[in-house]
Parts: structure tokens; sequence; C-alpha cells
């Protein structure tokens, strides 16, 4: 009986060496850093307004003022000489290598003399890159004048600013 006895110690003992235990873990740890890099603001102010200078328009016309300064006038409209022609001149600033998208009037605007109005129009830009690759850049902006016959001589101009907005993209 002490040999069927010691043989079933020996088994118990041989089993309990063969069952692989496992045991399972309940949680992780895991940690990490935050870190944030703070760019300049973008900015835009006006360096120059955009003037189209002195006009013969008593019969009507249009005239394109481009990016470059230069007027051409079509459909009765007269250009002189005097006075200086202007496209409007926007300084961009902001983080460099940012790049930035631009929004011009899309809809007509009005410049007005009392109850003489002009319809401004077609607004165009003019820019080396829509990425600040120094500092600031300089956005023109032209346009358009669509003139009716028989408007009032005298100085007209926007009741209102026009907004051009910049946005990082």
């Amino acid at each position: 009986m002490m040999k069927s006895n010691c043989v079933k110690i020996l088994f118990s003992l041989i089993m309990l060496l063969s069952i692989n235990v496992t045991v399972a873990q309940n949680s992780a740890t895991a940690t990490f850093t935050a870190s944030v890099n703070i760019i300049e603001p973008i900015t835009l102010t006006t360096t120059r307004n955009m003037h189209f200078a002195d006009i013969d328009a008593q019969n009507g016309g249009q005239v394109i003022l481009n990016t470059d300064d230069s007027r051409t006038a079509t459909g009765g409209a007269i250009l002189k000489k005097s006075g200086n022609a202007t496209a409007a001149n926007l300084q961009v600033k902001g983080q460099k290598g940012y790049s930035y998208s631009v929004q011009i009037p899309v809809q007509n605007v009005r410049i007005t003399n009392g109850s003489s109005e002009i319809i401004l129009k077609d607004f165009k830009t003019e820019i080396d890159s829509n990425t600040l690759n120094q500092d600031s850049q300089i956005i023109k902006v032209g346009a358009t004048l669509d003139m009716q016959p028989g408007l009032d001589p005298g100085y007209y101009s926007t009741s209102t600013p026009i907004a051009v907005v910049v946005s990082y993209n």
C-alpha cells in the first residue's frame, strides 16, 4: 500500500509540475509628452489704396486698372495723363514657410459721388507666391471701372473700405 501511495504522490507531483500556470496582467502604463509650436499670426495691412487717376467719362466706358498700375480704356472712356494710377497694395505678414489663400470681392462694388455711381468689378490680384518665403509679401489688387455716360464730374470713392481676406491654408 505504501507503494501505491508513493505512486499516487509521485503522479500528483508530476501533474503539479506539468501544469502551466498563466497569470493575466490587469493593467499597463504608457507615457507621452505634449508640445505645441505657436506660429506668427497672419496680418494684412494696406500700404497703398487703389486710384484710377483722372478719366474723361462723359461717354461712359470701362477702365481696367492692372496690378502693375497700368490702365486701359474702352468704350468711350479717355485716360488723362494727370495723376498717378495705382493698384491697391496690401502687405501680408506671417509665419515664414506657411502658405495662405487670398479672398477678394467677387461682387460688384459701388463708388459714388453724391447720387452718381460707378461700378467697380472684376477684381484681380498679383502675388509672387502664396507661400511666405520671407516675413512679408505684397499683394497687388486691380479692378475694372464700369461707367455710364453722363456721370457728374467730381471725386468718386467707396462709402466703406473694400475687404480682402488672407488665411493660412
